[in-house]
This record gives structure tokens, C-alpha cells and sequence, in this order.
């Protein structure tokens, strides 16, 4: 099954072909690991029809009522769940040379893609994402580097390797943070000493947490998902953005000068202009549902974010050519800045 069959939306003809063509196969062939999976399939279908007022198909509510009341733990599936898997990142030249040197991460992620609120899974988009950082080191070396929802933490190990001053990581799911946080140490090499993780839910997290961190560049992979976490994730992205007084400001320089032909001494104070950068924020997103984004937009010009599509002109290298299930062309990338610097 694949987008068209509802145009990247958990349409009524998509609830339908899952229970015509797996929910009922799993129920009758399927073995105790294939319910628990099914089970959290339709928990989340439910739960996104729901958040989006989508219309619901006739018996996807009794249909997940039935794996309710089967005799499966989801418990059962926290042994043997979990993968390690090797990332191999082609950095020489970006054109898939299999001569060219390998910065190799190793992540350990779910086999079951719904644990951890999907935060133990890797995704498209933080691949691309992380293809950009190492495209453009120069970028982000020697910044102070914060992720929302950082997932497996692949973003940051490649933040690091491109010589990141300082790297945040955080999430809202405390099996995501624990995962991540084993990531981080299976690449020691590369992050000791270099990245913090912080739990840190949208919905609480005060001004005076965000702006202690002192970000200078804000990521984020697949963070737009659901419309009601969209203006929480706003209020973060505006309070990280304008941390702190940017663009060009006046600061007294004094000049403490002789002239020697008089010997006469004189304090004169100096305006000069200094010129900091502004934080600046990189999404890389899946767009699923347009309706999502489009309230994603509105929020962001209501508080003077600007959002600026860079996909085309993001010169990413393709540094994963062995990986041909990475669908590059379906992740966009946008550049956020406050309109308010």
C-alpha cells in the first residue's frame, strides 16, 4: 500500500484495506507478536482519525475492541525487540564512491515501529537531516546545537562528528530518552563529553529552561505530526528563537589611547556596531497530512516565524547510495528564523 491509496492520510479507504486485508488476516493466522502489532496499528489509526477529525470506517472501532479483549500482552514484546543497526555514511565525494571514506553510526532501534511513540525507529527524515549537517560542517562547528524530539539520537552523533561546541538532545518519551542515551554511548568516540540529554515535554517546558540552553541552532525530524501538539511545539520553537537580544546591536567599546607626542592621556568611549547571528531553526518533515501543516504555517506567521522551504537549495549530498528504501525525494527541508530580530 502506498500514498496514493489515500494521499499520505489515514483516509476511510485506507482504515478499510486494513481491516479487509490484515486486521481479519492477523486475527486468523497470525501469531501472538502479529496481534500486539496489530493491536497498536489500529490504537494508532483510531488515535489519528480522532486528533484529525477524519471520518472512521464501519468496524474499525469493533475491530480493535475484539484485540482488546485477546489475551496479548504488549509486554511480551520487550524481549528480542530491539536491533543494532550500522549507518554508513559515504563522506569522500557524495556520489556513492564505495572507496570513499565511512563515518559509521551505530544505533540500537525497535523492531516494534509504535514503542516509544515512534522514537525508537528510524526515519527518513532524520536521515536527510542528518545527510545535511554532514554535508555543511562549517555550519554547525564550533554551535551550540539543540534537537526537539531527537528520536535514536543519530542527529546528534552527527552533530558531534561535525564539531558541534555543544549538543542538546531531547524528548518527551522516557523509553525514547532511555534508548537514546545507550546510542550515545555505543558511539562514545564521537559523543563523550560533547552531548547532553534532557527530557523536555513541549507542553511544560518553562521560557527560563528553553532559554538557559543559549541555542544557536534548533533542529528537529518529523516533529509536525499532530495538531495538538503543533501550538505547543510553536511556543518552544518561537522561545528558542528568540533567546536573546540578535542581529545588530550597539555595545560601548572603551579605548584607552596615549598620545605620545603631548604625553596627554584621554578615555574616549567608541560606539561600534557588533554583528551576532540569530538562531536559526532546520525541519526535515514527511508532509502526511497537508491540513496538519497548513495549521503548522499559520501558527508560525502568527508568531513571526518565518518558514523557508530550502530543499532544492540545500546542496545535501547523498552520503547513503547502498540504501535504496530511503526515500530522499519525499522529505523536505525548511530553514525557520524569527521575523522579530
Amino acid at each position: 500500500m502506498d500514498k496514493q491509496s489515500g494521499g499520505g492520510s489515514i483516509t476511510t479507504k485506507v482504515q478499510t484495506f486494513i481491516l479487509d486485508h490484515c486486521a481479519d488476516d492477523v486475527v486468523s493466522k497470525g501469531n501472538t507478536r502479529h496481534k500486539i502489532y496489530m493491536k497498536n496499528i489500529l490504537k494508532s489509526i483510531i488515535s489519528v482519525a480522532e486528533s484529525s477529525n477524519i471520518d472512521m470506517a464501519d468496524g474499525l472501532y469493533e475491530q480493535f475492541a475484539y484485540y482488546m479483549t485477546l489475551n496479548v500482552d504488549d509486554g511480551s514484546l520487550n524481549d528480542n525487540n530491539k536491533i543494532c543497526k550500522h549507518i554508513s555514511f559515504y563522506l569522500s565525494n557524495g556520489h556513492g564512491d564505495i572507496n570513499s571514506t565511512n563515518f559509521i553510526v551505530k544505533l540500537q532501534c525497535s523492531l516494534n515501529m509504535l514503542q516509544g511513540d515512534t522514537g525508537c525507529a528510524l526515519w527518513p527524515s532524520g536521515l536527510l537531516l542528518s545527510e545535511f549537517i554532514l554535508s555543511q560542517p562549517g555550519t554547525f562547528s564550533n554551535k551550540c546545537c539543540l534537537e526537539v524530539g531527537s528520536g535514536v539520537g543519530l542527529v546528534g552523533v552527527c552533530l558531534a562528528y561535525a564539531g558541534a561546541s555543544k549538543v542538546v538532545l531531547t524528548d518527551g518519551d522516557v523509553s525514547t530518552l532511555a534508548n537514546m542515551e545507550h546510542n550515545l554511548e555505543l558511539n562514545e568516540y564521537i559523543t563523550k563529553n560533547k552531548i547532553e540529554c534532557k527530557h523536555l515535554l513541549w507542553e511544560t517546558a518553562s521560557e527560563s529552561e528553553l532559554q538557559s540552553f543559549q541555542t544557536e541552532i534548533v533542529l528537529g525530524a518529523d516533529i509536525v505530526y499532530d495538531p495538538r501538539y503543533v501550538p505547543h511545539l510553536i511556543r518552544v520553537l518561537s522561545i528558542l528563537l528568540n533567546h536573546g537580544k540578535s542581529g545588530l546591536y550597539e555595545e560601548k567599546v572603551s579605548i584607552k589611547y596615549e598620545n605620545e607626542l603631548s604625553h596627554y592621556k584621554e578615555q574616549k568611549d567608541i560606539s561600534a556596531n557588533a554583528l551576532k547571528e540569530a538562531p536559526v531553526a532546520y525541519i526535515a518533515t514527511v508532509i502526511r497530512n497537508d491540513s496538519t501543516w497548513n495549521y503548522f504555517l499559520r501558527l508560525a506567521g502568527e508568531t513571526n516565524i518565518s518558514v523557508q522551504d530550502i530543499t532544492g537549495m540545500s546542496k545535501s549530498l547523498n552520503l547513503l547510495p547502498y540504501m535504496p528504501s530511503y526515500d530522499r525525494e519525499s522529505v523536505y527541508l525548511f530553514k525557520l528564523s524569527s521575523l522579530c530580530n
